[in-house]
């Protein structure tokens, strides 16, 4: 989605763009339409590439990176077709041990799917509204008038098309920061996520060996609940409803709530921390939780001081016992001539072996209650161990599929990358090859005639010197000299004494001018 939107800012940034330099260009003298083609011109003339042959060498360059973009696009088009069906096959099965989370992913990636679909026709509706504006000035400046309305009208209309596109940035740039702290939420979750596999991957087996053989021992003197304390037996039964020790959740995700509570001294800003370090938790999970501690502590403060109340009680019989001995044997010592000192005997036998039985008593009733407290602790611990197991097995199988697909996905993009850098290697190999062969035929080309204008040259000049040679010969004649011949009158001038006469014999000074 974030690709699909900076390419959508990008196309509306160059569509004003080339409106308002279109706009410019369209009312002017046509000096910005001259100077490329003047440097075209130079660059033909220097570079011996002519402008028609360097417009048809970008046109087929774009050609070429049009039709590669479309069949990357196609490919990418059919992965993504192969990946849902794979993913359809593997985790929306009816047959499926997981279907119950399955069908949680699936109504989740039904209305995200939904939610891009609203998106992008959105974007879509904002995009075309920018477009028919940046169409509307482009029309508008074909038939400029400088007028002040004109120039008013045009630029309202570019406001509005500046307003729509900065408003378009902006939501764009919530929405980004929206996704940003997502992401931040979603890799803080993985990584607690990693850290729990972590600890499971690394428990220590000989602990859960030990766990598993701790129910079959029960002791031969348990007691029932009621011959415990009143608020050991509350305490115990509160256990057992509600999950144990823990509350039902698991060793990692409890340790993280207590040691989040403690940090924060119990303060209700202790959630947001314990939220954040439990992504598989909800809040109101982590109230309840918190309602159950607090009964928890509560309860085991009770139970505390029940047990230290039995013991003191229990301290005071031991030495009214050990009193009442002390004084059974001072007055079996001072009436030890008396004749009922055997009935006094059997007398503080019968108290010792009462107080003994007494003793005895409230001995089994302590290991009863200690033996029972560890048996249900142990019995806890196993059921949540055992929930942990069940549970890490079906977290390591969801895990090691999806690796396995991002491997598999990451080896495809992997050779698709290949293929398609050696493809592209390929056609400019191919290009660079046409471009040269091309070039040397035009060099040869222009040799060629480079040649035979030479030769023109030298035809026509040897045969010109073949006319004048003959023109020569033709116009040659052998005259022998004759110095007299200068002071003899030439044809004009005897014409010219004919008509004068015989009157005129004398000589001519003066050559009249007609």
């Amino acid at each position: 989605m974030a690709a699909l939107t900076t390419v959508v800012v990008a196309a509306a940034a160059t569509a004003v763009a080339g409106a308002v330099a279109g706009a410019g260009a369209a009312p002017g003298t046509g000096v910005g339409a001259a100077v490329p083609q003047q440097n075209d011109g130079c660059l033909g003339t220097s570079g011996g590439i002519r402008p028609f042959q360097l417009q048809n060498w970008k046109q087929k360059v774009n050609r070429t990176k049009k039709t590669e973009f479309i069949r990357t696009a196609e490919k990418f088009k059919n992965q993504v077709i192969n990946l849902e069906k794979d993913k359809h096959s593997h985790f929306y099965n009816q047959k499926s041990d997981f279907r119950i989370e399955h069908s949680m992913l699936e109504e989740l990636e039904n209305k995200l799917i939904n939610s891009r679909k609203t998106e992008r026709a959105k974007i879509q509706q904002q995009l075309a509204k920018i477009y028919n504006n940046v169409k509307k000035l482009q029309h508008q400046l074909k038939d400029a008038k400088p007028t002040p309305d004109f120039v008013e009208k045009l630029r309202e209309m570019m406001e509005e098309i500046e307003n729509a596109i900065n408003t378009f940035k902006e939501e764009q740039r919530l929405i980004y920061e929206e996704l940003i702290k997502e992401e931040k939420t979603t890799s803080n979750e993985v990584s607690a996520i990693s850290r729990k596999l972590d600890t499971w991957a690394v428990g220590d087996p000989g602990a859960e060996k030990t766990l598993r053989a701790a129910p079959g021992k029960l002791p031969a003197d348990r007691v029932t609940p009621s011959a415990l304390p009143a608020a050991v037996a509350e305490f115990e039964t509160f256990l057992q409803q509600t999950g144990g020790r823990q509350g039902g959740w698991d060793d990692y995700d409890h340790q993280n709530f207590v040691k989040a509570r403690t940090k924060h001294k119990g303060k209700p800003a202790f959630m947001g921390e314990v939220l954040e370090h439990l992504p598989g938790r909800t809040q109101d999970e982590v109230q309840q939780h918190e309602k159950w501690y607090q009964k928890f502590l509560a309860l085991e403060e009770r139970k505390k001081e029940s047990i230290q109340h039995w013991k003191t009680k229990k301290q005071q019989k031991m030495e009214e016992i050990f009193k009442l001995k002390e004084k059974d044997s001072i007055q079996v010592l001072s009436h030890n001539k008396q004749e009922d000192n055997q009935k006094q005997k059997e007398e503080q036998r019968k108290k010792q072996k009462l107080a003994i039985e007494a003793w005895k008593k409230q001995r089994s009733i302590e290991m009863a209650m200690k033996s029972a407290s560890q048996l249900k602790e142990e019995e806890e611990k196993e059921k949540q161990q055992q929930r942990a197991r069940q549970r890490q097995c079906k977290l390591k199988l969801l895990l090691e599929t999806y690796t396995q697909q991002k491997k598999e996905q990451a080896e495809f993009l992997r050779l698709e990358k290949e293929i398609r850098e050696k493809t592209e290697k390929a056609e400019r190999r191919k290009t660079a090859a046409d471009e040269i062969s091309r070039f040397q035929e035009r060099d040869l080309h222009k040799l060629e005639l480079k040649i035979l204008n030479r030769q023109l040259k030298e035809d026509e000049k040897a045969e010109k010197q073949r006319k004048l040679a003959k023109l020569k010969e033709k116009v040659e004649n052998n005259v022998s000299r004759d110095p007299s011949r200068l002071y003899k009158p030439t044809k004009g001038w005897e014409e010219r004494t004919k008509k004068i006469g015989p009157a005129g014999s004398g000589p001519l000074l003066h050559i009249p001018h007609r």
